[in-house]
């Protein structure tokens, strides 16, 4: 039966929505129509062309059986339901001919050499386009002829004659395959999709000549093999030991390997055979050999260890049995009998519990990959999936019986994934039960014992630490901001030996290991216990024997273990849905509580009763200036030296969070305490200066602080007294303290002109109105001393270096803070990022790609800050406002206009070839389905054409029956030419079609650069790209891939033959010629494609673009509209909080997004004090930023710690507060500094009234002076009844 010829042109096209790049972003409400509506389109199209395939059917089907007319498409499909395949019309062959032409394929077989590969395409040939059906029975069935019965109910034994040359013909075959495949898994020659086509089609030519369980069986005996090789070499022969250290390690680098290998016959097995039949391969060949090998290992490590326990326990020595050497040999051994114990050591312990990693890891990613990988149906092409059939040959399908009823009612049993390794470790779960508790108990009191020692032996109490990023978390990862930095180096050991024992407690499933999970439980806690008590003898000795840098370890190794028993419980858990661990962890968490107190009453204690008592500096009834009002106090500068060396100590051992925690509540008890005795201080006219010098300093003080105890900007700007509430009274000590300076310190005449023109009552007129919250008010008293992070004040925006200075200020890396900051202020420290990088020169060849080179060279500054701008949708407007500030200062428009793929010459920028790598892994999707239709062209239209030098030869050629109508390759080929045209319109009208869909899918950042990009065009530029830029830029890289063969291998990852190249060059010619590039007159074969497409859908080119076109300008007009509505309407900050948390969780779900993100955070490390400089002029224009030069891009080492300088921190302290605060003649806005301050009231003022110089006795005033204190004293002195406010500044 002839094939009829597929249209591939026309309204009917078989296509399938490529929508690869959706899950890069989250669409808009136009983009989805776009998808959608493509979808629906692609579904509309795919029925139109099942209808008219149907209906050709229809015609053939009717023309060859003249019995029968099918009236319609319905009939047709219940013709083709009622028909058996399995039966086959007789051949009318001779059989002369068909001995001939069998001895001929086995003569050419045996006599010639490398004739295998041809021989199968002809044979392939000659099924698919005769409908020849070579028999497909079991290897052993066929030489049964030679006896009397034959199965077929042949009389003659001329079939014998035909089955045995037959199954001599298809042995051979078999023996090349079964040969290439295993040769192939020795080199593994191509790419990884080369490696898998090659092994699909031995297993699809081996499923044409052998039934599927034959094949499947003998694939099946060479995977066993691969998999026992691969594991005994794992297995170490030595007198008769198994080292098991060594077969661990073997174990570690094979498991990879066997990973890798499942995962390829997955892929292969399921568009090949039934899902149920591949899990049961997965299971037979690799699950079931793998539980085998290591029941064999764990029965020879049982062996052997209870003969040494029986060596050890008796004492006559006794020869021990001579063993074989490999794996094979154990298993003849008699396996221990059950419920006998015997010691294992430490190590073996370790060895054993790594090996129940692997294998819990191994099952967690196979039972992952499976469960997915049958949902994608594998295309698999004529009659390369199953070959039926048991006759020779036929000529035509006949409407045969139709299948049995059981046939069709058979259900088949569901086969599951079955890794049975636990059972393998049954023998030894007694003993491992046993020494575990042992193991961990001795370890642990080993290691308590050493501490004991070492700090015994010490003249200090120094005690050691050890990074915690030097320890891996295998089984959990915790948030940077939770986990401690340092902890003490014997908690880290203890913990270590247990994260190595756990495997052995995650693996209970059943009953038998129930035993090894309790006693390891019961074990750990008794660890957890000892370690605790430790950890509070040792808090104990602080202060009067240790440090106080102890209690911070102390506190974050209490932290470090509560989170590793957290783990612990949460991993233990899952498997037996029951809670573990309650009562350590309770105790942990008091014990945290407890140090925590402990550190932060220790703190303010010695604040309190040690830096702050100066009776020298606070002597304020000394008629003497404190030298000379140069300077300010001891024990004001002494606080600051040690908030700053508190600082420097929880941010180096503490987690995050809590280091911010227990700061600012250091901070703000302190400072209540220098605010109240400040309110308390009587100065005389000599001292009266110092006051003033002494709030500057701590104010300034706070404001250095309050950045690294603030964890955001509207923690900084806008405090809540309910959610923040240390932030907010460090604001509130900030006001009151300012207020009692000016008050105690303010000219008369600025206190008289305050409240002149509220004689009345003015106390009483301010607190009948409810007070204005301002808690940045104080920060207007020290203004002319730091610069204000405020940009704007009443609007409370922060400052670009403000927003630098507070994520420089954090403990760890905030991701939220960082983009926030990349954003801020319309991007400008990232235009300052990438005007200062340097660009990294590309050394690459002529024939080099810009996929080498994105292969090659690790992520640079420009990458990461490209794609992390790219990723933030909710932000589209950032990407394009930075490239094109970027290009216009670089001059690079040109660059973008004359875009191409295979550059990559030094010149190219690199912003370039990010552009050119996002757009060309956007159009990796429309590649492939052409590369796929070119595959699927040639299978179906021109299939079994020979890929290789050789031909059939012509002796084999004139064997071939003549009732057979084979016509060779060769002469079809010529006779296919006409098809080009149809192929070459059905590329191109997939690559139009696909236009809009593509741009629906891409970024929305790219999309509004390329918006703003095309804004700058040139107008020769515009008229030549009326599609816009977008749609000309995108269909002149896929012109050029299609021109660079590399290109397209790499972006693939498949080789193209050279007919193929030449099709993808006539579908390049055609694009360039749509899209007018081409100024010479079109050839007539372009001519003739494009006029096939616009004869058949008018207009439809035009249409596309158009709508490729409109769909980027609509989308990022809105976006960008949207984006600016936001900001005029002023949304809250919580609001964009919520979406800066939005991008960054994107990001970090993106692949390598993190990494990026660290980068840039480690650069902007590096290069702070230049960006801050830079910063600094944002108010001017950008074009005035003197000093651009290169970035230092050497990251740190993560492992070391800065140390702490006691010079350096006091150099700050002199050149930033000392000098300015002793300043004098500064100028303080009265009107804003008194009315506006919340807690000012009648009692504050009466008190700080009283507390000024001119309030004593004996003190010379001038007569206006005089005046303006008498309406002071009047106005304290009028009767109100105290407000609640009073009571507590009273009390205060």
């Amino acid at each position: 039966m002839e094939h009829p010829e597929m249209e591939w042109g026309g309204e009917y096209t078989l296509e399938s929505s490529n929508l690869d790049c959706l899950l890069n972003i989250f669409p808009e409400d136009l983009e989805f129509h776009q998808i959608l509506g493509d979808i629906d389109e692609k579904i509309k199209k795919n029925a139109s062309s099942m209808e008219q395939c149907l209906k050709e059917l229809q015609s053939e089907i009717n023309e060859t059986c003249s019995d029968e007319l099918l009236q319609d498409t319905t009939e047709c499909l219940q013709w083709l339901n009622k028909c058996s395949f399995s039966s086959v019309k007789p051949c009318s062959t001779p059989h002369g001919e068909l001995i001939k032409f069998l001895q001929a394929l086995q003569n050419l077989l045996k006599n010639e050499q490398n004739q295998e590969e041809i021989i199968l395409h002809f044979l392939l040939d000659l099924s698919s386009q005769c409908g020849v059906l070579f028999p497909c029975t079991s290897s052993g069935s066929s030489f049964e002829f030679t006896s009397n019965i034959s199965l077929h109910g042949i009389e003659d034994d001329s079939a014998m004659d035909v089955f045995c040359i037959w199954d001599d013909v298809r042995l051979h075959l078999r023996r090349f395959l079964v040969n290439q495949l295993q040769s192939h898994h020795e080199t593994k020659i191509g790419t990884t999709q080369q490696q898998l086509q090659f092994k699909t089609q031995c297993l699809q030519q081996l499923l044409f000549l052998y039934p599927e369980s034959e094949v499947i069986a003998k694939y099946q005996n060479m995977q066993n093999k691969l998999v026992s090789d691969l594991l005994q070499k794992c297995v170490l022969e030595s007198n008769g030991e198994t080292n098991l250290e060594k077969v661990v390690f073997g174990y570690e680098s094979s498991i990879p390997t066997l990973y890798s290998m499942i995962k390829e016959d997955l892929y292969i097995l399921g568009g090949l055979i039934e899902p149920s039949s591949t899990l049961k391969f997965i299971n037979e060949s690799y699950l079931d050999t793998i539980t085998e090998e290591i029941t064999i290992l764990l029965e020879k490590l049982c062996e052997i260890q209870f003969e040494e326990n029986a060596l050890y326990s008796v004492s006559t020595s006794k020869s021990s049995k001579k063993q074989k050497g490999v794996a094979q040999g154990w298993a003849s051994q008699e396996s221990p009998r059950e419920g006998r114990t015997f010691g294992l050591t430490i190590n073996q312990l370790r060895c054993l519990s790594q090996l129940v990693k692997l294998f819990l890891m191994m099952e967690e990613k196979v039972e992952e990959l499976a469960s997915p990988c049958f949902s994608d149906n594998k295309n698999v092409q004529g009659v390369l999936k199953k070959a039926g059939g048991d006759l020779l040959i036929g000529e035509s399908r006949t409407n045969g019986a139709s299948m049995l009823p059981e046939q069709l009612l058979r259900v088949k049993e569901s086969t599951i994934l079955a890794f049975g390794w636990r059972n393998a470790f049954k023998d030894l779960s007694t003993s491992v039960a046993y020494c575990i508790t042992t193991a961990v108990e001795d370890l642990s009191t080993k290691i308590l014992q050493n501490e004991q020692k070492e700090l015994s032996s010490s003249f200090s109490y120094v005690i050691n630490l050890v990074n915690v990023q030097c320890i891996k978390q295998s089984w959990g990862v915790l948030n940077e901001k939770e986990q401690p930095k340092q902890i003490l180096k014997f908690c880290s050991d203890i913990l270590k030996e247990l994260d190595t024992l756990l495997p052995l407690a995650l693996a209970c499933r059943d009953e038998s290991l129930q035993e090894i999970r309790a006693n390891f439980v019961e074990a750990s806690c008794k660890v957890a216990t000892a370690v605790l008590e430790r950890l509070e003898e040792r808090s104990k000795d602080v202060p009067s024997r240790a440090p106080l840098q102890n209690l911070y370890a102390l506190l974050s190794t209490s932290v470090h273990v509560y989170q590793h028993f957290k783990m612990y419980h949460d991993l233990i858990k899952q498997k037996s849905r029951k809670p573990f661990f309650l009562v350590p962890l309770q105790r942990y968490q008091e014990l945290i509580s407890v140090l925590q107190f402990q550190v932060k009453h220790y703190c303010i204690r010695v604040c309190a009763t040690s830096i702050l008592q100066d009776a020298e500096s606070h002597y304020w009834d000394d008629c003497k200036a404190f030298y000379e009002g140069e300077r300010c106090s001891f024990s004001v500068q002494m606080w600051h030296y040690f908030c700053c060396a508190l600082h420097h100590d929880l941010w180096t051992v503490l987690p995050p969070v809590l280091a911010q925690e227990i700061l600012s509540e250091v901070l703000e008890e302190s400072l209540a305490v220098l605010t109240c005795r400040y309110f308390q201080a009587q100065p005389s006219y000599k001292r009266t200066s110092q006051i003033r010098i002494d709030c500057t300093a701590i104010l300034m003080t706070c404001e250095n602080m309050l950045w690294s105890v603030c964890c955001s900007v509207q923690e900084l700007l806008s405090p809540h007294q309910d959610e923040n509430p240390c932030i907010y009274k460090i604001h509130k000590h900030c006001n009151d303290l300012l207020a009692t300076a000016f008050i105690l310190t303010a000219p008369v005449k600025d206190l008289y002109e305050t409240f002149q023109n509220s004689f009345d009552d003015p106390i009483r007129s301010l607190l009948s109105e409810p007070p204005v919250r301002q808690p940045l008010n104080w920060l207007c008293g020290i203004t002319e001393f730091s610069p204000s992070f405020l940009k704007t004040p009443s609007a409370k925006e922060m400052a670009a270096w403000g927003q630098l200075k507070l994520l420089l200020s954090q403990p760890y890396c905030n991701w939220n803070l960082l983009l926030e900051t990349l954003l801020h202020h319309d991007c400008l420290l990232v235009k300052i990022l990438l005007r200062s990088s340097k660009s990294e020169s590309f050394r690459c060849g002529d024939q080099s790609t810009c996929l080498d080179e994105k292969n090659s060279n690790k992520p640079s500054l420009t990458e990461a800050i490209f794609t992390v701008l790219s990723f933030c949708a909710l932000s589209p407007t950032s990407l394009g406002v930075v490239l094109e500030n970027f290009m216009e200062k670089e001059k690079m428009w040109e660059c973008l206009y004359n875009m191409s793929v295979s550059s990559c010459a030094e010149s190219e920028p690199e912003v370039i070839r990010c552009l050119k790598w996002t757009l060309m892994n956007s159009v990796k999707g429309i590649v492939k389905q052409i590369i796929s239709l070119m595959h699927s062209w040639e299978a179906t239209e021109n299939y079994g054409t020979y890929q290789h030098k050789q031909i059939i030869p012509e002796s084999l050629l004139k064997t071939v029956p003549k009732e057979w109508n084979y016509t060779p390759r060769e002469m079809k080929r010529k006779e296919s030419g006409k098809c080009f045209t149809r192929l070459a319109a059905q590329a191109v009208s997939i690559v139009i079609s696909k236009l809009p869909t593509v741009i629906a899918c891409l970024p929305p950042p790219i999309k509004y650069f390329f918006f703003l990009s095309e804004r700058k065009m040139p107008k020769t530029c515009v008229e030549s790209k009326k599609a816009g830029l977008l749609v000309w830029i995108l269909i002149v890289i896929i012109c050029r891939i299609f021109e660079d063969g590399n290109t397209t291998e790499l972006l693939i990852g498949t080789t193209l033959d050279r007919w193929s190249k030449e099709k993808l060059s006539l579908v390049r010619v055609c694009l360039e010629s749509i899209m007018g590039k081409k100024k010479s007159s079109p050839k007539q074969v372009t001519q003739k494609i494009i006029w096939s497409i616009e004869q058949q859908r008018p207009n439809w080119i035009e249409n596309q673009l158009l709508k490729a076109r409109k769909l980027s300008i609509d989308c990022t007009v809105n976006a960008a509209e949207g984006g600016r509505s936001l900001e005029v309407e002023a949304i809250e900050l919580e609001l964009t909080e919520q979406k800066i948390n939005m991008m960054v969780l994107d990001i970090c779900h993106k692949p390598g997004g993190t990494e990026y993100l660290r980068q840039i955070y480690h650069i902007i490390q590096l290069n702070e004090e230049y960006l801050s400089e830079q910063l600094f002029y944002e108010e001017f224009s950008e074009e005035n930023m003197v000093n651009i030069r290169p970035l230092n891009l050497t990251l740190r080492n993560k492992a070391q710690h800065p140390v702490f300088d006691p010079f350096q921190v006091h150099y700050w302290y002199c050149t930033h507060i000392l000098e300015k605060s002793t300043i004098i003649d500064w100028k303080w806005d009265s009107s804003n500094l008194l009315p506006s301050y919340p807690g000012l009231n009648k009692m504050t003022l009466k008190t700080l009234l009283k507390h000024r110089w001119e309030m004593k006795e004996g003190e010379v005033l001038e007569e206006e002076e005089k005046e303006m204190l008498e309406h002071l004293k009047n106005l304290c002195l009028t009767t109100t009844p105290p407000s609640p406010e009073d009571k507590v500044e009273h009390r205060t």
